[in-house]
């Protein structure tokens, strides 16, 4: 049996928000089938398709941009390159025109109230995720795929495992944080070392160096433009974004062109706890406001919480002199080795785990990741995310009007916080006198992720998100 291998770059994905499982996966999905439809020579053949919603993706699709991303993915745009400023207009053009240019090259009649369609009341067993993709022949017969978008941008087509990387046979498979744990205690090797070394069966160091610096590019400029765009976000709850103003009132009005000199002046306001705490809040605002805006942000490991990482290497460059790109490396290298064992493990998708399969995992990912940077242990490294992950269990995900908005910004902004607080318990504390391990924390958060009733995971039927009426102006 195949087990599974994770790379950094499927833990870390650039894309755009607001979710990896309801954006980011579906837009996967919708690629893969006009792939599919291509390579068996049936896209010209096409003259209708259908897409069905189902289970999580049906509740929460509409605030999450599923119907978006899916219509995007259709015609063939790309995630990762394509203009965030014309996603509002390429979806108006398709609605209003009622047509689909499938693949981006055969255009096809579509009616998005008739073709697109929200099955609010049934779901699939596999996985709360699905979509199942209907294409019409002109010979009459038709062909179709259903999807699962697992988490973290992550996507199963029914009938396969998953597992659809190239098998290799890596010097330090892991699949328990045990196994982690015993590579680098038998070979001295840090965590983001074992990372490094496994990478190197898929492509080569200055590689993928290379690509976690692409990814890194991609957060700082997700940052600083969240620091410095103002306005409201939109979904119809009427969100003020915080980071601009925030970052104005600690900076003062002098305006930064550039992220570096944008650095040096948060770095000569001092270290007062006060002055990091808010900043590392407006960090963690900052990303996810430009998630909940359609933005281009990093899956790290989900587009929901896709700001805490960010925040605490953030904090990390601004406070503890980390802006050496040796630093940035480990800090991504051991961050997605934390998040591949919760993936294995347990789950990172909110609409099978809640919350704390999100913004837990993250936190716990980041807590790893700085400590290792400070100078920790391997011991203490995972013992800092044992923490992290710890205080999130039991997280619920109850986004109010099926937005990735509240209490999901903010709570990147706790996450980031006690990812911190975790990694400095970790470094003060003897991890040999510990009483949970990492591998006992995750088991914990799969079986609480299962005993979890399912109206809070992510469909908006139950906590925040049936208690305060999305009509009330924010507070």
């Amino acid at each position: 049996m195949n087990r599974e291998q994770i790379s950094v770059f499927d833990i870390f994905k650039i894309g755009i928000g607001p979710s990896s499982s309801h954006t980011l996966g579906p837009w996967r999905a919708a690629q893969q089938f006009t792939a599919s439809l291509a390579n068996k020579d049936l896209l010209n053949g096409v003259e209708q398709v259908k897409i069905l919603l189902y289970g999580s993706l049906a509740k929460t699709g509409h605030g999450h941009g599923t119907d978006i991303a899916i219509l995007l993915g259709m015609i063939g745009a790309d995630p990762v390159t394509f203009d965030v400023n014309a996603i509002d207009s390429t979806v108006a053009a398709i609605k209003a025109d009622k047509q689909l240019v499938l693949g981006g090259s055969h255009q096809i009649a579509f009616d998005y109230a008739d073709d697109l369609i929200f099955l609010y009341k049934e779901s699939l067993p596999f996985h709360p995720n699905a979509v199942t993709l209907q294409a019409f022949l002109t010979n009459g017969s038709a062909f179709s795929e259903t999807y699962y978008s697992i988490g973290g941008g992550f996507v199963v087509k029914e009938g396969e495992t998953g597992g659809d990387k190239e098998q290799v046979e890596l010097p330090f498979p892991v699949e328990i944080a045990g196994d982690l744990l015993h590579w680098c205690l038998t070979t001295g090797l840090k965590v983001s070392e074992v990372v490094m070394e496994n990478e190197l069966m898929w492509r080569t160091e200055a590689e993928t160096k290379k690509g976690m610096l692409q990814h890194f590019k991609v957060m700082k400029e997700c940052t600083f433009r969240g620091c410095h765009t103002g306005g409201f976000l939109p979904g119809g709850l009427n969100v003020g974004r915080r980071a601009a103003a925030l970052n104005k009132r600690l900076i003062g009005n002098r305006p930064y062109i550039d992220y570096e000199s944008w650095i040096q002046a948060i770095r000569a306001g001092g270290n007062s706890f006060n002055y990091t705490l808010d900043w590392v809040s407006c960090f963690a605002l900052a990303v996810n406001e430009e998630n909940a805006s359609f933005g281009r942000v990093v899956t790290a490991p989900t587009n929901g919480a896709a700001g805490v990482i960010p925040a605490v290497l953030q904090y990390y460059i601004a406070f503890c002199d980390g802006f050496d790109e040796e630093k940035i490396t480990q800090f991504i290298a051991c961050a997605s080795e934390i998040g591949s064992i919760f993936k294995k493990g347990a789950t990172i998708s909110a609409a099978m785990g809640g919350c704390q399969a999100e913004i837990g995992v993250s936190s716990a990912m980041a807590a790893a990741a700085l400590t290792e940077c400070m100078g920790g242990s391997q011991r203490q490294v995972m013992m800092a995310a044992e923490i992290a992950m710890e205080h999130h269990l039991g997280l619920t995900c109850d986004p109010i009007g099926g937005l990735v908005q509240i209490p999901c910004i903010e709570r990147n902004t706790m996450g980031a916080i006690k990812a911190i607080t975790a990694s400095q318990l970790a470094l003060q504390s003897n991890p040999d006198k510990a009483k949970v391990s990492l591998g006992a924390v995750v088991k914990t958060m799969w079986e609480t992720a299962l005993d979890m009733n399912s109206k809070y995971k992510e469909t908006s039927d139950g906590g925040l998100a049936t208690n305060i009426p999305i009509s009330l102006p924010e507070c």
